[in-house]
């Protein structure tokens, strides 16, 4: 499948009312869907967008025919019960997610002592999950851009769960690594899950609705430090990633209530289905549909890679995958942390030495009691990170709160340069984790915001690509290099976070209070309008003067 030199075959359609909206052009359903007893004329004469994509104009709406479109729609029906139980469903594939994230930190100090392994393989353990969720990010997203984003999350959940489950009975460590690489590879998909909740939202408040599936994650992560505090001690390490596939389970025993996204369907041209899929969340929300005809628009080519690279994307997509990669990065390394730091016994000791010392295999370190205790206070951090940035998301905005993220976590890391004791250590780390949690999501707000439907599953699945390749390098850094400098270490977090901090002030659109765009025409059409505005008012106050 050719992702980056297809040629793109589009329909635009112009759509008009009695109140005046026949300015605006849209893309809309193929002659063959809307039928010839419409009337609709195509114009031989087409036009070119600046990628050289060529568009028809197409006529026959009745010139005082009511029409709306699907972010018309949802800001009419609103956010009900529709979406909560949308939200809950899409939150079961966020707690596998965090699951099988944080069982990372849990499985390697266990396996470590267990099968005797140096420290380099014990990063491996970690690093090959991302190394799988780092290729199959992108084809995920390709998939839910040409399939549907449901058909791409169900897919991709599935194939974790067998893996996950085959990876409780690997052998020896060469067949878990392949296994748990495999999992890696279909937990890639679980971020389409954000891409399919995003597009059935209303965009007021879409930041603080999108941060409800957040709150998901943060429960997944706290309920495997509890699974494991549990099991480790009694079952061991292969009953703990038996029972951490279970919610992949139960998301695919609900994910046929899940509808596939409207807005997809009236990009493939299937108005039909969209029309059916917004009546359905009519009904459960119990308000009225808008009257009049659905349009928008039909994009026969989707998931170009190249697409992420037109003049009006290319810093928008360079930016956000440094803040992507410095995200992740942070974040499973503050993960990695904690256990290694806990593990390493009093701070000011490995911090006056330089480094800590690698035990010899035969007297490593399970993790005990405590260490889960503290593990779990962490952990909890999540809970007080989503609700900052709920209440900061939609007041400052998106730019805004992402880079309060990155400065405040990287204000939390300078303490540990210093010799503190085991309770001071666990508050710094508890704020910077709370803190680089909320960053994480924000991205996953923004992301969807900022990219047309027709690309914007293989944006979120290159962006979470490029998140995994931090994750991946960020155990030789918190697992191998922390073991020779502390500082070095803590160094790598701070500079990291606080580039990526400068990167999301630098980021070109903010989103806040922006309603989805559906086509790269659209996102044209806004820019030649903000340029007609501003010459108007430049033209304007020349009159004046």
């Amino acid at each position: 499948m050719d992702l980056w030199s297809r040629k793109d075959n589009v329909t635009d359609k112009r759509r008009t009312n009695h109140e005046g909206r026949s300015g605006v052009n849209l893309v809309g359903q193929s002659d063959e869907d809307q039928g010839i007893d419409n009337g609709i004329c195509t114009i031989a004469s087409a036009g070119v967008d600046s990628e050289g994509r060529q568009s028809a104009t197409v006529c026959g709406l009745d010139q005082h025919e009511e029409t709306f479109t699907v972010d018309e729609a949802l800001e009419a029906i609103g956010f009900g019960k529709f979406q909560w139980k949308m939200s809950v469903v899409t939150g079961l594939s966020w707690v596998a997610d965090a699951m099988e994230m944080m069982i990372l930190s849990i499985l390697a100090p266990q396996l470590h002592c267990e099968w005797k392994l140096p420290g380099y393989q014990v990063a491996l353990i970690t690093s090959v999950v991302f190394a799988g969720m780092g290729i199959g990010s992108p084809l995920w997203g390709n998939v839910s851009d040409t399939y549907g984003r449901k058909t791409g999350l169900t897919m991709s959940i599935c194939w974790a769960l067998t893996y996950g489950v085959l990876s409780s009975l690997a052998p020896v460590y060469g067949w878990l690594l392949f296994l748990r690489g495999l999992v890696g590879f279909g937990i890639g998909g679980v971020p389409q899950s954000v891409t399919l909740y995003s597009e059935f939202l209303p965009v007021k408040s879409r930041g603080t609705y999108i941060m409800l599936i957040a709150v998901f994650w943060a429960i997944g992560s706290v309920f495997e430090v509890l699974l494991a505090l549990l099991i480790m001690p009694t079952l061991g390490w292969r009953w703990l990633l038996f029972f951490s596939s279970l919610p992949m389970a139960v998301f695919l025993c609900l994910c046929h209530w899940l509808p596939e996204s409207a807005r997809f369907h009236l990009l493939t041209g299937k108005t039909g289905k969209a029309m059916d899929t917004l009546a359905r969340i009519a009904k459960d929300n119990g308000k009225p549909m808008p009257k009049g005809k659905l349009v928008g628009n039909q994009q026969n080519e989707r998931g170009r890679i190249n697409d992420l690279f037109t003049p009006q994307y290319r810093k928008t997509t360079l930016l956000l995958w440094f803040i992507w990669f410095a995200n992740a990065f942070s974040y499973y390394g503050i993960v990695l942390l904690t256990t290694e730091l806990f593990q390493a016994g009093p701070l000011c000791t490995a911090i006056q030495g330089a480094k800590i010392e690698a035990s010899c295999s035969l007297e490593c370190k399970y993790l005990t009691s405590s260490d889960y205790k503290d593990i779990l206070w962490t952990t909890l951090a999540e809970f007080p990170g989503i609700l900052l940035i709920v209440f900061a998301i939609d007041r400052i905005g998106r730019k805004k709160s992402l880079a309060l993220c990155f400065f405040m976590f990287s204000l939390c890391i300078l303490p540990l340069f210093a010799c503190i004791g085991r309770l001071s250590v666990t508050i710094c780390i508890f704020i910077a984790r709370a803190f680089i949690s909320a960053g994480f999501q924000v991205a996953f707000v923004y992301t969807p915001e900022v990219y047309p439907t027709e690309t914007r599953a293989l944006a979120m699945g290159t962006s979470s690509a490029v998140s995994r390749v931090g994750a991946l390098i960020t155990p030789f850094v918190a697992q191998v290099m922390l073991r020779q400098s502390v500082s070095a270490t803590l160094s790598f977090y701070l500079i990291f976070c606080l580039l990526g901090g400068v990167a999301s002030l630098l980021l070109p659109i903010e989103t806040l209070g922006r309603g989805l765009q559906e086509s790269c025409l659209d996102q044209e059409a806004e820019q030649q309008t903000a340029t007609t505005k501003q010459t108007n008012k430049t033209a304007h106050s020349s009159n004046q003067r």
